[in-house]
């Protein structure tokens, strides 16, 4: 028998609500991608597991304290697909997450490196800045800028002597994070509008969004492709294959739109995994 908590759900109904509310998709692409850059930048398997532990750690922080802030006015605009909202989710228990996984995040930043752990716990407040009020101003899209362009630098810094990342990298991943703003609220521009919610994507609507997007991530991957030195051949080759991703994935459904700009990022780091140097 499934054991009950005193709520009257299920405890695996309460674990998987709890993965729910965390945004798994978003959290899993870029723990991933920053493990990816780490194994890339010749880190030791300890290494790259304190960076991936760090990221999740920070990423779980940042989507958990989002559902956590947003649970009223996702209540307000009918988000049945909310944990929080449709399943029985405790705001006690995911407050209680919530704090565990940012208590976690600080330790295991600093076990990167001081100077590292300092730019991670940045990229971690910036990402708290979105979902703690910017998320409804015209500066929306400033935190994902912000925190996605220290994630690789956090990376790079980690290593003997803290260097500084090549320009082209956290520039190319502020491109990509701010393109990823704008494709992931285009589903919910409708519940925002009914719910006040007025970042800079529901100012510009459904098409500036899209446009938006669609410009800045291939924009991102212009500077992933051209930035380090790289066969030409490759260069093009990549930068076709995301532009075609890109207009076909926008133009489809909202859901759609969030997934093609993870895929892009994908395209990306793996480019810059296999063959960028970042000494």
């Amino acid at each position: 028998m499934n054991a009950i908590d005193h709520h009257g759900a299920t405890v695996p109904r309460r674990g998987a609500a709890l993965v729910r509310a965390c945004h798994p998709e978003p959290t899993a692409a870029v723990t991933l991608f920053s493990a990816a850059l780490a194994a890339s930048s010749g880190r030791t398997a300890r290494g790259v597991g304190l960076v991936a532990s760090a990221v999740l750690a920070g990423q779980l922080s940042v989507g958990w304290s989002n559902d956590l802030v947003d649970r009223h006015r996702d209540a307000a605009g009918g988000r049945a697909d909310k944990p929080l909202v449709g399943d029985g989710l405790t705001p006690a228990t995911v407050a209680a997450a919530t704090a565990t996984a940012l208590v976690a995040c600080v330790p295991l930043s600093l076990a990167c490196g001081r100077r590292a752990g300092f730019t991670h716990l940045a990229a971690v407040a910036s990402a708290w800045g979105y979902n703690l009020g910017l998320k409804a101003t015209p500066l929306s899209v400033v935190p994902y800028a912000v925190s996605f362009a220290l994630l690789p630098t956090f990376v790079v810094q980690g290593l003997p002597g803290a260097p500084a990342p090549p320009w082209w990298l956290p520039a190319a991943a502020s491109l990509l994070g701010a393109g990823a703003h704008f494709a992931n609220v285009l589903p919910d521009l409708d519940a925002d509008a009914r719910t006040g919610v007025r970042g800079l994507p529901q100012r510009l609507g459904a098409a500036g969004s899209r446009g938006s997007a669609a410009l800045l991530l291939a924009a991102g991957s212009a500077v992933a492709a051209l930035g380090p030195a790289r066969p030409w051949g490759l260069r093009v080759g990549v930068l076709a294959a995301v532009g075609v991703l890109t207009s076909a994935g926008l133009r489809r459904d909202d859901r759609t739109a969030f997934r093609t700009a993870m895929a892009v990022a994908a395209i990306d780091v793996a480019l810059v995994v296999a063959g960028a140097r970042l000494d």
